[in-house]
């Protein structure tokens, strides 16, 4: 049997980051369509200094090319909730090798519940800051956004809204996302959804856009997602804080930056940005 130590000492050879892993997503097998590869981490490698052309559902490494299967999709129940598998690399999910390569972190590891540094940057977990936090209560957040567009090629930054927001993610493999209660049924086709995570610090100043077939499912809702509004900071005062649907950050990039950062400061999926953990309820129209 291959052992697992010797496993993950391969897949670490390749610069290990996060992305959320699961069927209906796009790159999972990697980014050529006709080949299914379980030791891929190309969807997890993240976006800094691009333009909005490549930056936008990870263009610069061909996975919007590269959409999952016909009959795989990302369900999302409405007023329920969905889990994936936060993970350096596909072989540290359930999605290859049955799993065996798994624990309950993102890098197939074992280690404690208080997981902290040293790594480098100094303080951070991991060598390589892929987990991009010193600590679970600095992880920045993580997100998901959805578009009411089958086609890719539709979505906009103010059709992508934001729907769900998880405080303190990445840390742990599993995580559980909660869904609006009253989010529409999606078209024919299905809608397109975003995974979305923007570090506050420990390495490269970047972002993560993973891109996802989505469907909502057991909706009896009429009303309409609206139309996304660019996030603000508004940790000093809450008046400030946009309400409502909100756009996805754009941060760090050549183009298509859409926030405004106070000096020091960075932009992320959590109070101080306008956003409360868990279902986004206040996104209708």
């Amino acid at each position: 049997m291959f052992p697992k130590t010797a496993f993950l000492a391969m897949v670490v050879m390749a610069q290990a980051h996060t992305v959320a892993w699961t069927k209906g997503m796009y790159c999972l097998g990697g980014s050529d369509p006709s080949t299914d590869d379980s030791n891929t981490n190309t969807a997890v490698a993240p976006l800094y200094n691009l333009t909005q052309e490549n930056w936008w559902f990870q263009h610069d490494r061909g996975c919007d090319a590269a959409p999952p299967k016909n009959d795989e999709i990302l369900e999302l129940p409405a007023g329920g909730n969905f889990t994936v598998e936060l993970a350096h690399n596909r072989a540290m999910t359930t999605l290859s090798y049955d799993g065996k390569f798994t624990s309950a972190w993102p890098d197939g590891k074992d280690h404690t519940e208080d997981w902290a540094g040293p790594g480098s940057p100094p303080d951070c977990i991991q060598d390589d800051g892929a987990m991009h936090t010193n600590n679970q209560s600095m992880a920045a957040g993580t997100a998901f956004a959805i578009s009411y567009q089958s086609n890719m090629a539709e979505v906009t930054m103010e059709n992508l809204v934001v729907f769900t927001v998880l405080e303190h993610t990445p840390w742990k493999r599993l995580a559980t996302y909660e869904v609006p209660h009253d989010l529409p049924a999606c078209p024919e086709g299905g809608c397109t959804c975003a995974w979305l995570w923007v570090p506050n610090g420990c390495g490269q100043p970047n972002m993560y856009m993973a891109g996802y077939k989505c469907n909502v499912t057991g909706s009896t809702s009429s009303k309409e997602v609206a139309t996304g509004q660019i996030p603000k900071y508004c940790e000093d005062n809450s008046d400030e804080c946009v309400k409502g649907a909100k756009q996805m950050i754009a941060f760090n990039q050549q183009t298509g930056n859409n926030v405004e950062v106070p000096n020091g400061k960075t932009p992320m999926y959590n109070k101080a940005w306008g956003w409360e953990t868990g279902a986004q309820n206040d996104i209708f129209a």
